[in-house]
């Protein structure tokens, strides 16, 4: 498969704070990479890098075999579209409006809409269910039909790789599955290279071809959802004990929740408090 993204042993952060090291790693057409871990294990600074917003103080990424750094904004958003947790939208904008926002790295600027861009945004909503409501301003729209908005936003750039950074952290169960059902569609009949930051460990087994565990700012382990998600591996990188089944419907790993593994932690804790000179 061609090879869409080169990550090779990049360090970056913040205020000399370093964040991610030695993370090196290829995203492919048509595959569709979770990245995974605990809270501060660096996954969305990773998509800040992969889009040039965050430089790196070592290594190098290449966009489609040439450095990352040698490209414009424009010529990365024409490339790269991102999907984010949740999308800030202030003013009463239609959903048309929001999905042709994502038209702007192929306009000059200045340059108004053009019947092509129109079409190309139209397209997107058709692809993504929400061309019924096109002309409803997007704030009136439920939680999972604003997010289908957004990704038709992303379509509309007509990118060649997809960013995802917990793209249903704040849906439900329904809206959940129907995101990345949508999701693995583009991504197997689009040929879409996507990387899927999820806190949602069974999601990302489910959809995703391959698994990356960050902890504390490396690659912990990289490969299928099988070998990533094992009792050990949870164990050893989020600290908490789990059980691993198969799931009825496609056989992938799924993890069942220990209940009652933290309650010694805080019964001390409470105990420490009433008691300061125990």
């Amino acid at each position: 498969m061609d090879i869409a993204l080169h990550v090779d042993h990049i360090a970056c952060g913040y205020d000399h704070r370093p964040v991610l090291e030695e993370v090196a790693f290829q995203l492919h057409q048509g595959d569709m990479l979770g990245v995974i871990g605990p809270n501060g294990s660096g996954k969305s600074t990773l998509i800040r890098a992969l889009t040039g917003i965050l430089p790196l103080n070592k290594g190098r990424i290449e966009l489609y075999g040439q450095d990352l750094a040698s490209y414009s904004a424009k010529h990365i958003s024409q490339r790269v579209a991102v999907i984010p947790q949740q999308a800030v939208i202030p003013f009463a904008f239609s959903s048309l409006e929001i999905v042709l926002m994502g038209r702007t790295p192929h306009l000059k600027r200045f340059q108004r809409e053009r019947p092509e861009d129109i079409h190309i945004a139209l397209e997107a909503m058709r692809r993504t269910d929400c061309f019924e409501f096109r002309d409803r301003p997007v704030q009136e729209l439920s939680g999972g039909e604003q997010q289908r908005v957004i990704i038709a936003r992303a379509l509309a750039q007509q990118p060649a790789i997809l960013l995802l950074d917990e793209p249903t952290a704040f849906l439900d169960l329904n809206h959940q599955v129907e995101i990345f059902d949508l999701l693995r569609y583009l991504c197997v009949h689009d040929h879409l290279a996507m990387l899927c930051v999820s806190h949602d460990l069974n999601l990302a087994a489910e959809y995703c071809t391959r698994l990356m565990m960050l902890h504390e700012g490396r690659i912990f382990a990289e490969g299928t959802p099988e070998v990533i998600l094992t009792k050990t591996h949870i164990k050893e990188v989020f600290g908490t004990e789990v059980a691993i089944i198969q799931s009825p419907y496609s056989g992938s790993p799924q993890i069942v929740l220990k209940p009652g593994g933290k309650e010694q932690k805080w019964a001390g804790g409470i105990t420490a408090h009433r008691n300061p000179t125990n």
